[in-house]
């Protein structure tokens, strides 16, 4: 039970975290469209930025592990 809490606190806790980091950039340089265009590598995070977006993203990666890990340990 606690570890289906703490995936999903992980993976939309970790989303919330993404976007913030988006929102930090987009804020910043006011470059819409490769926030938009999130696929293609224009966007040229600095130093905050970016450790932001890799803790969200590690976040959602912890949390899709922990789902793997329960479905096959049940």
């Amino acid at each position: 039970m606690y570890l289906a809490m703490l995936e999903e606190f992980l993976f939309w806790g970790g989303l919330v975290v993404f976007l913030v980091s988006l929102a930090m950039y987009a804020g910043r340089t006011k470059d819409f469209k490769s926030v938009m265009m999130f696929w293609q590598p224009t966007a040229n995070f600095n130093e905050t930025e970016f450790k932001v977006n890799r803790a969200g993203l590690s976040m959602m990666i912890v949390a899709v592990a922990l789902r793997l890990f329960a479905y096959f340990m049940s």
